[in-house]
């Protein structure tokens, strides 16, 4: 049975006497080998069977095993009697005597010559395969290696049976680590190396094996070289994403024109590395330039209002094709445009692309972002400004439309303001307005100044609540409405208890706060009545800042008269500081925190220097006209530190500022005179004699006549038509204030009187005589004063 076994497997039993060097074969053996059953019984027998090319591994397979008395086992290839050649595999014992000395050799031996040949197909398909493999054993010594392994580790004549890491390998960074983990764990793994022989990407697959370690290298550089430019790609495009959308949000925030060319200066030009900007707008068929960086004036000034489609080929060419230049050199510049030579020298460019600005359909200017050196720019940033110019001409029609209205509401504002305000001998005014400066919608604030009689003056400011144009229209019937009011010589509380009224009537949603006050250089008193309005800051003349109650009446149409009315006594050349709730509060700093900064501007060195009384000319008085030059240029320095301040350049505001501060001035002694009169007609005799024995004695003496004609018939009119007490007051200002006052609320007016009436023409004469005249009522009844110019020919004493 077991013979029938080796049969059929090819296998066959040998047996070896070491020391007679005889050799017996079993049946199936002398088969395997081709030996005819009278063949010669002897090692040597065997000997001239093995393959002189496999002759010295079995020997030493067999010196090995009699040496270390241990197994033997060797493959080779036998060449039989009839010719033919196969391959064997040999494995056997040894037998010892008492002495432990070899006496006999017992073995197998079985045919491998298949196996053999299916082992050297694979060995050749490895070896000849495009990937690199190589085999190492326990000690990292290389035990096969095929030909593309040979062109990274060096010829298999050298490098067989050397440690790996002798070679190229042993400067791979990490490999030996991860080889040697690999072979520890037991676990197959891979990862990109770059070989140093030819630098080029290899994965290498780790496999650990038995009695070893193989290694796959396939070639991945393409790959990876496709996909790093892949990933460039994807990293172009997502860096071009990036740029639009931050250039898009950015221009989302941008309003006016020139915050457009500030946002396309700082995100489009450091990305493309480059020096200028210049922006033009199509305006009337010219191309007018509304923003630029980095170009010197003298070519912004030849290129501002060149024609649209005619002037500037590279310009026009740009506009009516609508499509973009991109030119890398000057030297391209000029041969492209000989007409134009000479402009990048004065523009001090060396590249350049031209952009149209594309909004709705419509061309409506050209973007030119320039450089400094010559510069070929590559197809995606080309697409990439293409793409961006679109985003900045839809943002620059948005805001040149937003600079448009916004100018036509700021002249309508000022349209509605004082264009000049009055210098009155009382006080020296400045004021300052700044409207919104985002929205284009107009705001309500408002200011004034109105001279009354008797050298008072009226200040008054407001604010209308809201933005628009009921706004502005609701200012403008308030100013207007001050102005008659004032006119009537009403207290500082009426006038606002009338503007109320006028507030109420134009519905419930309108509201204004207000501030009016009334100066009597006379007498020193300021006389102001708030409406929700931000209180005054009083400047005293040694500097200390005073801020009135904060806690005003409510606001006009929210509130009911009467208002209240503060008196205050100033001292001359005092500062009364009015302004609307626009410079002191906004979303960042109540009013009270505003209030607070002011007076700290006020407060410090330089807001002390200018809010000082200047110096008094050496001859004191006023020339006609009242207003101090050089007082008047302190106060608009003035004005310019508060609104700088509380106000900077760079703060977007939400509402319109109005200041206006005014220098007091009251009258000094000696200037004015008065004198009880009679309640009978010897009243207008005694006027006369007043009147010229006072002129007389300031210097007057042209004015006497006509100024004892008007005394008499004001006097004359309330002893006929009035009561009495009877008062007669002069004033020298700017001009002769004569002043008849009574205890009678009956108004004068001027009637015409026919050709048979002895009397009805004292008030035509005074209307005659006088600049001019008028009536204001007093808490004891009524005075009618009348003003005459004072030809001064020098200072006024």
């Amino acid at each position: 049975m077991v013979q029938q076994s080796l049969d059929a497997v090819k296998a066959g039993s040998w047996e070896w006497c070491i020391h007679t060097g005889e050799m017996r074969w079993d049946r199936a053996g002398l088969t395997l080998l081709g030996l005819p059953g009278g063949y010669r019984r002897r090692i040597e027998s065997w000997l001239g069977l093995v393959h002189p090319e496999d002759m010295p591994r079995v020997m030493a397979a067999t010196e090995k095993s009699l040496r270390e008395r241990s197994g033997y086992e060797a493959e080779y290839r036998v060449r039989r009697p009839d010719g033919t050649t196969g391959w064997v595999q040999s494995r056997a014992h040894l037998e010892l005597d008492e002495n432990g000395e070899p006496v006999r050799m017992l073995g197998k031996v079985w045919d491998t010559t298949e196996s053999r040949m299916a082992r050297e197909s694979v060995g050749q398909a490895l070896r000849y395969m495009s990937d690199a493999f190589f085999a190492v054993n326990r000690d990292w010594r290389i035990t096969f290696l095929n030909v593309e392994a040979e062109r990274l580790v060096g010829p298999a004549g050298e490098v067989l049976g050397r440690p790996l890491w002798e070679g190229p390998a042993g400067t791979v960074p990490e490999l030996e680590d991860r080889c040697r983990r690999a072979a520890a764990d037991g676990r197959p793994t891979g990862f990109d190396i770059q070989w140093p022989t030819d630098d080029r990407w290899y994965h290498i697959r780790l496999v650990p094996v038995p009695d070893g370690l193989t290694a796959y290298l396939t070639d991945v550089t393409e790959r990876r070289t496709r996909a790093a430019r892949r990933a460039e790609a994807e990293r172009a495009g997502a860096d071009q994403a990036a740029r639009i959308n931050e250039l898009g949000n950015a221009l989302a925030d941008t309003v006016t024109t020139q915050d457009v060319i500030q946002v396309v200066a700082a995100h489009v030009l450091p990305p493309f590395g480059a020096s200028g900007l210049l922006v033009l707008c199509l305006e009337g068929g010219r191309l007018n330039v509304v923003g630029s960086v980095g170009y010197p004036g003298a070519f912004l000034t030849k290129v501002d209002g060149v024609p649209a489609f005619g002037g500037y080929r590279l310009l026009n060419e740009v506009l009516s094709s609508r499509r973009p230049r991109f030119i890398s050199s000057a030297e391209e510049y000029e041969q492209l445009f000989p007409d134009l030579t000479g402009n990048p020298a004065l523009a001090r460019k060396n590249a350049w692309a031209v952009l149209p600005l594309i909004a709705s359909g419509n061309a409506i200017g050209t973007c030119a972002v320039s450089f400094d050196r010559p510069r070929r720019l590559s197809a995606d940033e080309r697409t990439l400004l293409s793409a961006l110019s679109g985003m900045v001409a839809q943002a620059l029609a948005r805001a040149r439309l937003y600079d448009t209205e916004h100018a036509r509401a700021q002249a309508l504002q000022r349209g509605l303001l004082p264009r000049v305000l009055p210098c009155p001998a009382a006080l020296t005014p400045a004021v300052r307005y700044l409207p919104a400066s985002s929205g284009t919608d107009i705001g309500g604030d408002w200011y004034d100044v109105i001279p009354l009689s008797a050298e008072r003056v009226a200040l008054v400011i407001g604010d209308v609540m809201g933005h628009g144009l009921a706004e502005a229209a609701t200012m403008g019937r308030l100013r207007t409405a001050v102005h008659t009011l004032a006119n009537l010589e009403l207290p500082p509380e009426e006038v606002l208890a009338h503007l109320n009224e006028v507030v109420c009537d134009l519905g419930d949603d309108s509201f204004a706060t207000c501030l009016y006050a009334v100066y009597d250089p006379i007498t020193g008193y300021c006389s102001l009545a708030r409406a929700g309005h931000p209180p005054p800051l009083i400047v005293r003349p040694d500097g200390n800042v005073e801020c009135l109650e904060p806690t005003p009446d409510p606001p006009l149409g929210a509130g009911e008269p009467p208002f209240a009315t503060v008196d205050l006594r100033l001292p001359d050349d005092s500062l009364l500081v009015m302004y609307t709730d626009g410079l002191v509060e906004s979303a960042a700093r109540d009013i009270d925190a505003g209030i607070a900064e002011c007076t700290q501007v006020l407060t410090s060195e330089y807001g002390r220097l200018l809010t000082c009384p200047p110096p008094r000319p050496r001859i004191s008085g006023r020339r006609a006209g009242g207003r101090h030059g050089p007082d008047h240029d302190r106060l608009d320095r003035l004005c310019d530190l508060l609104v700088g301040a509380m106000l900077p350049t760079r703060r977007l505001t939400a509402d319109d500022t109005a200041l206006l501060i005014a220098r007091l001035h009251g009258l000094a002694s000696g200037n004015t005179a008065g004198w009880p009169l009679p309640a009978d007609p010897v009243a207008a005799g005694l006027a006369r004699t007043h009147v010229r024995e006072q002129l007389e004695a300031w210097g007057l003496g042209e004015l006497i006549k006509t100024t004892e004609l008007l005394a008499s018939e004001l006097v004359a009119n309330v002893i006929r038509h009035a009561r009495g007490p009877t008062r007669l007051r002069l004033i020298r200002g700017t001009s002769l204030i004569c002043e008849v006052s009574d205890a009678s609320a009956t108004t004068p007016r001027i009637r015409r009187a026919a050709e048979t009436d002895e009397g009805g023409r004292g008030l035509q004469l005074v209307s005659a005589l006088s600049q001019r005249w008028g009536t204001r009522y007093t808490a004891e009844g009524k005075c009618i004063w009348t003003e005459q110019p004072i030809a001064w020919t020098g200072a006024p004493p």
